[in-house]
């Protein structure tokens, strides 16, 4: 027989923890509701990986990158005499260009590991570049991943840029992830594991980049500006700074394909809404800056703003 008051004690117990058991449950459910969804389309599935000598060629810093046997991945480094990149054979008017990167932890202020398209070699002071950048810190604050589209230069030095930047779901340090850019004559697509994170479309004339462009990925040195403004700088007692680079992936239509070249589209068959859905979570929980929302800035410039 259970001891007088046993039975009113447990009762209390109970009804005192309900209130916690409530708190867990919608806490359990809130966060539920901002896991992770599914973009519904997986571009990245859609195209074969590619030889580093299929698709690419080593534009600067040769004494600073290792291939792969199987010629698939390939790893650059930076020190205090260089740092390294490499350059797609072909230029493309649209496509689908992917790489899995995975970045160096520890302290990698000031360095920029860069997935891009550009035609800076073309046009000097006037090109177009689409860019995905993984900008080094410091221990304890998470790395930063900068979306950027920059059109027609202005010719005199003051590039217009168009910055979105994320602090990312996941530490890209830990593991390989996908990044990948969807350029076609309508839209930009930035994607990180097929997660759309960044749309930029194509809205007031001479706000959209059309010629041709080359895919470029690259480790250096962007001290002046990369890690808190500049505020921490590349210490080369860490040296060497080390990204890894595998997953080459190009899809689209190069720059002498026929005029019935098909681009690569932004979305699949019915997978338009979640492709959104997945796009504001990505913004909502992973956006740390956006230029349009910039008043400091100059939104003249802006007009898509």
């Amino acid at each position: 027989m259970a001891k007088p008051g046993n039975g009113s004690l447990q009762g209390s117990a109970a009804h005192a923890l309900l209130p916690a058991a409530c708190i867990l449950l919608l806490m359990m459910m809130m966060h539920s509701s901002e896991a992770q969804p599914s973009p519904g389309y997986y571009p990245s599935k859609m195209y074969r990986s590619m030889a580093f000598s299929e698709g690419y060629s080593t534009l600067w810093g040769p004494q600073h990158q290792t291939l792969s046997q199987d010629q698939k991945s390939l790893t650059l480094w930076m020190d205090r005499s260089s740092g390294s990149g490499f350059k797609s054979i072909r230029s493309y008017r649209n496509g689908y260009f992917g790489a899995s990167i995975r970045v160096q932890p520890g302290y990698t202020a000031g360095v920029n590991t860069a997935f891009y398209l550009s035609n800076t070699e073309q046009y000097p002071g006037h090109h177009d570049e689409i860019d995905m950048e993984l900008l080094g810190t410091v221990p304890g604050e998470p790395y930063t991943l900068q979306t950027n589209v920059y059109v027609r230069g202005s010719g005199d030095g003051n590039i217009v840029g168009r910055e979105m930047r994320f602090h990312l779901w996941f530490d890209p340090t830990a593991d390989f992830h996908h990044y990948a850019i969807i350029w076609n004559p309508d839209q930009i697509l930035f994607l990180v594991d097929d997660v759309p994170i960044r749309r930029y479309s194509k809205k007031v004339e001479g706000t959209f980049p059309e010629r041709e462009m080359w895919a470029y990925a690259s480790i250096w040195d962007a001290s002046d500006w990369a890690t808190d403004a500049g505020r921490y700088r590349a210490d080369y007692r860490y040296q060497p700074f080390v990204s890894r680079f595998s997953d080459l992936k190009i899809a689209g239509c190069a720059a002498a394909a026929p005029p019935g070249c098909n681009p690569v589209p932004a979305s699949g068959d019915g997978s338009a809404a979640r492709q959104e859905a997945a796009m504001a979570w990505a913004q909502r929980n992973s956006m740390v800056y956006y230029y349009c929302q910039d008043y400091s800035r100059d939104h003249t410039f802006y007009p898509e703003c």
